[in-house]
């Protein structure tokens, strides 16, 4: 018997110890794999009514457990809902307060990339903290987290540089797109990975299929985003929405085949939810143009000698004091709202600080302005205010149907065919704390105990 055959077998029975303790930690865990989707946009309608082209996730939403509707976070937009989605957390606790940080000298475009502007702990610190392994793919505010494959939503601010290249630059480890690029999704382009095209949706669900099969980490999570990208093109109904969702379905059948293909589905729990629904817009409303003409700030890319400003996030606009402390100011711009002629009155309300802090909005916001449906606020500094719109949008309060998001779990210690009528989008992380037994500390956060298996 040669010395190497000897000593593997005088260590076969630590080796099956070390497997009964790995077994035993499995038990523990309700799933061993789970596969965090988020669809950009993602409305109930898609998986409820059986006319939309998706039949994956209604396969998964009639077998599992699913939501008539999600109740985001305020403003409802892509950044601060994805956040939510991963911490259990508003806003006011996470940090994470719009897309695209307040910035007193005037907006450059940066957006919130990295994720150390993550106030509180996240599912991937989570994962990290128990031995387990996590990937993520294109998911927002994850530049610099803590996972162990990762390709963060990241894009220069030079004009042609395009966003694949940065992507890269921000990849952990280092190599993991070109291992991706050779040994599933070829050379990535602006042709085969551009957000314009479904073959995006393609390739991610690709990247996150190669993946699991290859490394098995026990969670992923990923952003489609084609829904978002139509809908605000088209509205809630148009053509390139419908094609966009039958995309995004194949994709997510990627992930459940090569799931199928490494022998884990058993053990793999897919939930599907997303940051906000969608309305159709017919009108914008440009709140600065007020501020410019009474002299709070000026027609200038940092707003020059300015007191206050409306930030806007999607649908809302958000009131910032150059001072947070000048209450001559801030009263000065109610009383411009107040005096408002009552046709404009009627087209949003005031959301005051008391109620951004019971929502857990930006707690740096004086008050924001809420705006009725098919309306949608405007950074814009001059012209008219009342300006012509199409298309669709969110950013909304998310008190109305319309706004809400959707939520599907499917697979490993999920309940089969159980509706939830009401949930929240903080409840998503309690979830996943359930399936992958993390301990996390949700006070946000309800996990329902009907759908645990």
């Amino acid at each position: 018997m040669s010395y190497l055959k000897s000593l593997s077998l005088g260590l076969m029975p630590v080796l099956f110890l070390a497997m009964g303790v790995s077994q035993t930690i499995a038990q523990d865990r309700p799933s061993n794999h789970v596969v965090l989707i988020s669809i950009d946009g993602f409305r109930p309608d898609f998986y409820l009514d059986p006319s939309w082209p998706a039949p994956n996730l209604q396969q998964m939403a009639s077998e599992g457990a699913r939501a008539e509707g999600v109740t985001g976070v305020f403003p409802s937009v892509t950044y601060p809902s994805h956040t939510t989605i991963v911490t259990g957390r508003t806003p006011a606790a996470h940090g994470i307060y719009y897309n695209a940080p307040f910035e007193e000298g005037g907006q450059t475009g940066r957006w919130y990339w990295e994720s150390e502007k993550i106030k509180v702990p996240t599912l991937w610190d989570a994962v990290r903290k128990e031995g387990m392994k996590s990937a993520s793919f294109i998911w927002p505010v994850t530049v610099g987290a803590p996972i162990d494959y990762n390709l963060p939503e990241f894009w220069s601010l030079e004009e042609g540089f395009g966003r694949i290249e940065p992507m890269r630059n921000e990849e952990n480890p280092k190599g993991l797109l070109a291992e991706l690029e050779e040994q599933v999704l070829g050379k990535l382009n602006l042709r085969t990975f551009n957000g314009d095209y479904l073959n995006r949706e393609d390739r991610i669900g690709e990247m996150a299929g190669y993946v699991l099969e290859t490394y098995k980490p026990n969670l992923i999570t990923l952003h489609l985003i084609a829904t978002d990208h139509f809908q605000h093109e088209e509205g809630r109904e148009g053509l390139m929405v419908r094609k966009s969702l039958a995309a995004t379905d194949r994709a997510i059948g990627k992930i459940m085949e090569a799931a199928e293909r490494a022998g884990i589905l058993d053990q793999t729990t897919f939930i599907v939810t997303g940051d906000h629904g969608f309305v159709n817009i017919h009108s914008s409303i440009s709140p600065n143009v007020w501020l410019v003409a009474a002299g709070l700030m000026e027609n200038k890319p940092d707003r020059g000698n300015w007191k206050a400003t409306f930030h806007t996030s999607g649908a809302s606009a958000f009131l910032h004091l150059k001072d947070p402390k000048d209450q001559k100011t801030l009263d000065q711009v109610k009383s411009i709202l107040n005096q408002l002629p009552e046709n404009y009155k009627k087209l949003f309300r005031v959301v005051e600080k008391e109620e951004l802090a019971q929502i857990g909005a930006d707690p740096n916001a004086a008050l924001a302005l809420a705006p009725i449906r098919g309306v949608s606020f405007s950074a814009s500094t001059q012209g008219a205010v009342l300006k012509p719109a199409k298309g669709g949008t969110h950013g909304f309060f998310p008190d109305f149907d319309e706004i809400e998001t959707g939520f599907i779990a499917w697979g490993a210690g999920i309940k089969s065919n159980v509706e939830i009528q009401e949930m929240s989008l903080v409840d998503v992380a309690a979830v996943v704390d359930y399936l992958l037994n993390l301990k996390m500390e949700l006070p946000e956060s309800n996990l329902y105990p009907g759908i645990k298996k």
